[in-house]
């Protein structure tokens, strides 16, 4: 609740792996692998990213 109530009127830096949590509270997801940025969208993008999907999905 206090990140949502945050996140509302602030920039906020979470690192986490529960994508529902993430998908709850993000307008802008950055993606990171091994350090670099993977990909950075909104949470409709990040899911459809074909570079995200083969990384973390092993598609």
């Amino acid at each position: 609740e206090i990140l949502t109530g945050l996140a509302n009127e602030h920039s906020v830096v979470v690192v986490e792996h529960d994508m529902e949590f993430i998908r709850s509270i993000a307008k802008k997801v950055t993606v990171l692998h091994e350090g670099s940025v993977l990909f950075e969208g909104n949470m409709s993008e990040v899911q459809e990213n074909e570079k995200v999907r083969r990384v973390y999905l092993g598609e």
